[in-house]
């Protein structure tokens, strides 16, 4: 069996927690944030969990973390 690649975009994208779950970065947060309120902004600074439909896909793609 050959050795499976890193999706390399999803490596930079998400991390393992303790528990195995993935963390993510909110989207919406790169520009036009002149029209956004401060409270919302303020909130897509946090970090997210991975939804459990998308967690196969993303372990699918990051096979050694």
């Amino acid at each position: 069996m050959p050795k499976l690649k890193t999706h390399r975009g999803a490596e930079k994208r998400f991390k393992k927690t303790a528990t195995g779950k993935f963390k993510r970065n909110r989207a919406y947060k790169s520009h036009l944030l002149t029209g956004k309120p401060s409270k919302r902004t303020h909130r897509l600074r946090t970090s997210a969990i991975v939804d459990k439909t998308n967690e196969k896909a993303v372990q699918k793609m990051l096979p050694y973390l």
